[in-house]
């Protein structure tokens, strides 16, 4: 089977699970949106907040995607199983830090000005998710070792069959009946709730019984803390959360700043993040596949072999990448009435959601770089980058043209300024990301810092 055939095939099984994961934030979008306006602005900050604490986080994880994928290359399969109870304890400390953050998110709401009348929603949808967070990053790791083992079928099969728990939840919480009082907005956190610990569940007892993960000898006796492990850990993954949380922060502080301009521009932009986010698990998934099977190759001792797989992922995220930009750009208007029944919030996502297919064309490229580069053990340099770009340029940019104005151009107090100005830095983004990948799988390039960590 050609290189191209096995990264498609694994991108489609990844994407078809995260696009089930994605449908618990549409339905959210879609059942607040119906339940009102107010739900629906709660919605767009409370989730802003939680998307840019749970993806960073998520994000440490995820750098361990190369480490696990190169040892599986390596046929290390006991030291890989080492590897995964040592990274328990580093989830043990990112859900510790991320329910501490959830739960006091009111100097974070005072800073940005978010209405008085929306902080009340805001924090109690946050403090369900607190609880939510801990079985969320369990199961996230289970999923990035299927994902390095290329095996991502049993995560996908769980992801899809928990949609079918999540929507009539998130309805039933909502709105009440059956003797259960309506919960607003934060009946879709109760829903995301019971959903992680059902999935986390599953999970453990897949890994219990499946001959998959027996050579692994995951089932051992926890071992102490191993600090050269986890120093190896923190080196990776570290940088790769902090970039992910300024990437993720970089559009989703765009809600918390767009909320005081109201709740009908608070929704309109609530409409294009989601939209931009599902687009995002196409690159998402192919940058996946690609740098589990760049990993893969490198741990084989195979570099002309890796290299053909990162540019056979580059191919198909640019083609895919300015596919869905067009197809956007043509259906943006069918699209926002999708999301929502209301003339004006409608005709405002409309008009933001043109600047989303261009953010989308430069993201695809940027996100598929950002991956192969970890299994480079290059992550410090796109952090710069990052903060750089996508908060100097883009947020602080953004925040320029609504509010004051920037150059030639007055002051545009709408989402659109916001989702123009990322668009910018994204682009930029990517160009200098293609050049780190160009320079990094050089085969005149030197040989990778460090190593494995866990080996």
């Amino acid at each position: 089977m050609s290189e191209r055939s096995i990264i498609a095939r694994h991108a489609l099984t990844v994407l078809a699970g995260q696009l089930a994961v994605m449908a618990f934030g549409v339905a959210d979008t879609i059942v607040a949106g119906r339940h009102g306006e107010a739900s629906l602005a709660a919605l767009s900050v409370g989730s802003a907040i939680f998307i840019s604490v749970y993806v960073a986080l998520i994000g440490v994880f995820q750098a361990l995607l190369p480490v696990w994928a190169e040892q599986r290359g390596a046929r290390e399969t006991a030291a890989l199983g080492r590897s995964l109870r040592q990274a328990l304890y580093l989830c043990a400390a990112a859900s510790l830090a991320g329910v501490c953050l959830l739960l006091s998110p009111g100097p974070l709401l005072r800073w940005t000005e978010v209405p008085p009348a929306l902080r009340g929603d805001v924090e109690r949808y946050l403090a369900v998710l607190a609880l939510a967070l801990p079985p969320a990053l369990l199961f996230r790791m289970y999923s990035t070792l299927n994902q390095a083992l290329g095996r991502p079928k049993l995560v996908t099969w769980l992801q899809v069959g928990s949609l079918f728990i999540k929507l009539p939840l998130s309805v039933w919480f909502t709105f009440g009946g059956a003797g259960l009082p309506a919960q607003g907005v934060v009946g879709c956190a109760w829903a995301t709730l019971v959903v992680n610990c059902s999935m986390l569940a599953v999970a453990v007892w897949l890994l219990r019984t499946q001959d998959l993960y027996e050579p692994l000898q995951i089932w051992r006796r926890l071992e102490p803390p191993h600090a050269p492990t986890l120093a190896a850990f923190a080196r990776l993954g570290v940088p790769a959360g902090l970039a992910v949380m300024v990437e993720v922060t970089s559009f989703t502080l765009m809600a918390l700043f767009i909320a005081r301009q109201g709740t009908t521009a608070a929704a309109a932009h609530q409409i294009a993040a989601n939209v931009a986010a599902v687009l995002y698990m196409v690159p998402l998934s192919l940058a996946i596949a690609t740098s589990a099977r760049t990993s893969y190759w490198l741990g084989a001792g195979e570099p002309s072999r890796a290299r053909h797989a990162v540019w056979t992922g580059f191919r198909l995220a640019a083609l895919c990448g300015c596919a869905l930009a067009a197809i956007l750009f043509i259906a943006k208007e069918g699209v926002a009435h999708l999301y929502s029944h209301q003339p004006g919030v409608a005709a405002a996502a409309g008009g933001v959601l043109a600047w989303v297919a261009a953010y989308h064309a430069a993201d695809a490229l940027q996100t598929l770089c950002v991956f192969v580069l970890r299994c480079y053990r290059i992550t410090v340099a796109p952090l710069a980058v990052y903060c750089v770009l996508l908060w100097g340029v883009g947020l602080a940019g953004g925040y320029l043209l609504a509010y004051h104005g920037l150059g030639p151009w007055a002051a545009n107090p709408s989402p659109a300024a916001f989702w123009a100005a990322s668009g910018a830095a994204l682009g930029v983004t990517a160009a200098l990301f293609l050049a780190l990948l160009r320079r990094a799988v050089s085969p005149a390039a030197k040989s990778r810092a460090g190593g494995s960590p866990g080996r």
